[in-house]
């Protein structure tokens, strides 16, 4: 790995309706006005620029469903 470039990493963590309402609602602001999204996920800070892309995913298994709001972009870029 070199300098600046960051560890893989594949995390899910659980949040109270509040605390998710309240990201989603930052997000949809962010969108809305052009600017980048800020986030903190177990304990690193994520940029995510204006021009990300945004994806909604649905899957269905062994009897449980699944929704995911993605939004993609490139590492060290603007998407």
């Amino acid at each position: 790995m070199t300098m600046g470039e960051k560890q893989a990493r594949d995390i899910e963590r659980g949040y109270t309706n509040a605390e998710f309402v309240a990201k989603l609602r930052r997000l949809a602001d962010a969108i809305e006005s052009g600017g980048r999204f800020e986030i903190q996920v177990a304990g690193e800070r994520i940029y995510v620029p204006a021009a990300a892309r945004f994806t909604v995913e649905h899957e269905r298994s062994g009897g449980e469903e699944e929704i995911e709001f993605q939004v993609k972009w490139k590492a060290g870029g603007d998407a």
